[in-house]
């Protein structure tokens, strides 16, 4: 492998699918518009320590294309590092599939319409409520009416085969719908599987056991958007309710070792103390098992 862009590459030998971790930040990134305090402060002074927001993308080397998992406000440098991730030739874009309609998830949809790509009926995955949402509402209608985008049908725990090698299903679980569902996604590769859930309120609200989700599939991104509770001084932080940190590395305590190594969490608020180097909270996760999703991991399927 070699680094592009801070993203690891494969060789031309390598034509396994890949997903690959283009951001990690919650939907502001980090540092975050207007934050003078200390959590952002390093990464306003050296650049090195920004981070862009949460995104992954699905590579098939052997098709040359890839799939995005959320149009975020970072699109435009996540999709050229998607588009030269593999070495000597492009990778275009297949498809876009959409978590829900909260900033830092749909957004950069608009580098699609005719004021920037003037793209030709991108495939935009999304549930129905989303699906309405982007129908219903300017500008986003407008990619619509021009076919830069083509809306196709997501529904949830039905499987989409994208070809042979790779296949995607929405798990939808419980979050601020103010506008649309939630989901995470399931994606299987021809070995190995990740399930993907950057977002959801509470661990317990869902109808699914996550520590039976973690069994079941190879790689997990699990929502890491809080480190703990009070993490916003001044804010009721059940408005925002997101499963935080210590409460998810208590939740999976009793998991085997193998079983928590599988366990990267993502989606950090710009408070969340897990973003500044040897910080406690960052040993803390390290040392009991698990691991933080960073810019530029790359894991085979």
């Amino acid at each position: 492998m070699i680094l592009l862009n801070s993203v690891q590459v494969f060789s031309q030998k390598d034509l396994k699918p890949f997903f690959v971790v283009l951001g990690i930040a919650q939907d502001a990134g980090y540092p975050q518009a207007g934050c003078k305090k200390n959590c952002c402060r390093p990464a306003w002074e050296q650049p090195e320590h920004r981070r862009m927001v949460s995104c992954i993308a699905v590579v098939d080397p052997e098709a040359g294309k890839a799939w995005i998992f959320d149009a975020t406000p970072d699109f435009p440098t996540q999709l050229h590092r998607v588009e030269n991730i593999l070495p000597g030739r492009k990778t275009s874009l297949a498809g876009i599939f959409l978590s829900h309609a909260h900033i830092g998830h749909y957004t950069g949809l608009m580098h699609l319409g005719r004021e920037v790509m003037g793209a030709e009926s991108v495939p935009v995955y999304a549930m129905p409520r989303m699906q309405s949402f982007l129908e219903k509402n300017g500008p986003w209608s407008q990619l619509v009416l021009l076919k830069n985008i083509q809306i196709c049908n997501l529904s949830a725990d039905s499987t989409i085969i994208l070809n042979e090698r790779i296949r995607i299903t929405p798990r939808q679980v419980p979050h601020r719908d103010e506008f649309s569902e939630t989901i995470g996604f399931e994606i299987e590769g021809p070995e190995k599987s990740l399930l993907f859930i950057p977002d959801i309120d509470k661990w317990e609200r869902w109808d699914r056991d996550i520590r039976s989700e973690i069994s079941d599939v190879d790689y997990v991104l699990l929502d890491g958007t809080f480190f703990e509770n009070g993490e916003i001084p001044g804010r009721d932080m059940s408005e925002i309710p997101h499963p935080f940190i210590e409460e998810s590395m208590a939740l999976f305590s009793g998991l085997p070792t193998e079983e928590k190594a599988k366990v990267n969490f993502i989606h950090f608020n710009h408070t969340n103390p897990v973003l500044l180097e040897n910080s406690e909270a960052r040993k803390s996760v390290e040392a009991n098992g698990f691991k933080l999703a960073e810019e530029g991991d790359l894991f085979n399927l």
